[in-house]
């Protein structure tokens, strides 16, 4: 490696190890920290978030070096790229923001669990409108071409623009709405099922996950789940991911899809190349790159007529109310197409709604066509909109993710692409027989070897068009769904 770029990487070290820290105290936040630790943890973020500002800005100076050389490798320019844009980020955000930011999302997280369950945004609101003025003041200071929103979706999703996202929506929408149109007119796959409303017990449920993860070849040694009020997942190193479930005692479908949702995730952590852990480019290549293997795994694999027929007999052996349901009631109870108001719950017809009610508001936010007092009308309008319901509660509605406490405004739409991106993945491989049969070691070698392994040496467009030969094409997405649903 060329000697300049091996130098960053050395200096790298002292960042990844403040980011294994972060993501340890966010898991911990998220999973068993008493609630009264909220202001500590608060204050120790933000702390280790200005530690990081100050040790990017210490290689600045390496970097600028390396931007003017011209024979480096793949590997060598996805360094200096990924880098770059940190550098970019911590030179024009001042680390007072940086600091408040940290610290003002610790707290909110508690506070928006507690005004979650009670069904309060009035408990939140203070704390989303401090949380938005930092996004407005961080899209501005990092600047944009066209729509304050760019410089935060480019955040999550690198180069992506308000204008890629619009068209991006205007053409998977109006499809979206006429498959589920017809879907929910010839009554193939049902608006509800009696299996929404049978109590499971936790302790079986939690043996029906287990065994779905180890199905899915997840290492023990590696890998561990958990229980959070939100599912995510955690891949604090190579050799350390974390992810959580949820068990709200009905609706089995709901953790058990959660389950293998953050195991597609897992996955991707795990199978990043371990020569680069430790490098600037051991990362997953972007946040809707991530999402894509999710999904890929819960809804094009796990909902599939292949994966329920393996699975079937497990369920009726460990939850006995499955006694009196077929393979074909069990299919039709995971592939439920409804307009619905949570969007985790969301089948796959309806759920880009679900995203695109987000995207809508946190561009209106962020470019302060909006005010935060507006969320909660504005938030039920739109589901209206989309789906023709309105939300009971805030609950349903605009307090429903935590998103927002943790102050991660561009990332929703990265949902959607992740959809795409999946459907993509789907027809550049026969998935039907290996999960027929089990093999989902040779799924997971052709996700490693299109996707994983690579990290982000490359943005995420290239290496979509390396995966696929194609970048965003919603096509796909609409094909997969009219071939499954119609």
């Amino acid at each position: 490696m060329n000697p300049l770029i091996e130098e960053i990487n050395s200096k790298y070290r002292r960042i990844k190890a403040i980011s294994h820290a972060q993501a340890l105290l966010r898991w911990d936040l998220e999973t068993y920290m008493p609630p009264k630790g909220a202001s500590a943890r608060g204050v120790a973020s933000a702390e280790l978030s200005v530690m990081e500002q100050e040790t990017y800005l210490s290689i600045a100076p390496l970097v600028d070096r390396a931007q003017e050389l011209k024979d480096l490798n793949d590997v060598e320019r996805g360094i200096v790229r990924v880098v770059g844009r940190e550098l970019k980020y911590y030179t024009a955000i001042p680390p007072e923001v940086v600091k408040e930011l940290s610290q003002i999302t610790s707290e909110a997280s508690v506070v928006w669990r507690q005004a979650r369950r009670e069904s309060q945004f009035h408990k939140f609101k203070s704390y989303l409108e401090k949380i938005v003025e930092l996004e407005r003041t961080i899209a501005e200071k990092l600047g944009y071409k066209e729509h304050p929103y760019d410089a935060l979706l480019d955040r999550y999703e690198e180069g992506l623009t308000v204008k890629e996202v619009d068209s991006l929506y205007q053409e998977l929408l109006p499809s979206s709405k006429e498959i589920m149109e017809k879907v929910v007119a010839e009554g193939r796959f049902p608006s509800s099922h009696e299996l929404e409303e049978v109590r499971y017990d936790v302790e079986e449920m939690r043996g029906v996950n287990v065994f779905l993860t180890e199905l899915l070849g997840m290492p023990k040694d590696r890998f561990r789940m958990d229980v959070s009020t939100h599912p995510f997942t955690t891949g604090i190193a190579v050799d350390d991911v974390r992810i959580t479930t949820r068990y709200e005692g009905k609706d089995f479908r709901a953790t058990m899809f959660s389950t293998i949702h953050e195991s597609g995730h897992a996955i991707y952590e795990l199978q990043l190349d371990p020569k680069l852990e430790y490098t600037p480019v051991g990362n997953a290549a972007s946040y809707a790159i991530h999402e894509s293997q999710s999904r890929f795994w819960e809804n094009v694999i796990g909902r599939s007529a292949q994966f329920l027929q393996l699975i079937y007999p497990e369920l009726k052996s460990r939850l006995s109310f499955l006694s009196r349901y077929s393979l074909e009631d069990l299919y039709r109870y995971f592939n439920m197409v409804r307009p619905s108001p949570i969007r985790v719950d969301a089948d796959e017809v309806t759920y880009n709604f679900h995203t695109a009610v987000r995207y809508e508001l946190e561009k209106k936010l962020i470019s302060g066509d909006m005010s935060v007092s507006d969320v909660p009308s504005a938030w039920d309008d739109l589901m209206e909109k989309f789906l023709g319901i309105r939300p009971k509660n805030d609950s349903e509605g605009c307090l429903q993710d935590g998103h927002w406490s943790g102050g991660s405004f561009g990332y929703f739409p990265s949902y959607t692409l992740g959809n795409v991106i999946a459907a993509q993945l789907k027809y550049t491989f026969n998935l039907e027989e290996k999960v027929r049969m089990g093999d989902f070691n040779s799924i997971k070698e052709f996700l490693r070897e299109k996707v994983h392994r690579w990290g982000s040496i490359y943005p995420p467009k290239e290496l979509l068009r390396r995966a696929t030969g194609r970048e965003y094409d919603p096509s796909s997405l609409i094909k997969y769904l009219r071939e499954k649903y119609l």
